[in-house]
């Protein structure tokens, strides 16, 4: 879980540096990409999802796998 290296586009803001390590850690302690996860909160059962301290639920946070594993 640690952040082994990062890029950003020449043009990017510099949001983009937290908001990526927020989806990683959110589509990885989750086991789920964020697009999917945003859906769902639309649910009021899992509206709450956007509460949860450190998760971003925003389209492009996708687990890395290693077979079945999230790695």
């Amino acid at each position: 879980g640690l952040v082994r290296a990062m890029q950003r586009a020449d043009n990017a803001g510099p949001h983009t540096i937290a908001a990526s390590r927020q989806k990683a850690f959110t589509s990885a302690s989750a086991r789920n990409n964020t697009q999917a996860m945003m859906e769902a909160a639309q649910n009021p059962a899992a509206a709450n999802l956007v509460h949860i301290p450190g998760f971003l639920l925003l389209g492009g946070g996708v687990p890395v796998r290693a077979g079945n594993d999230v790695i």
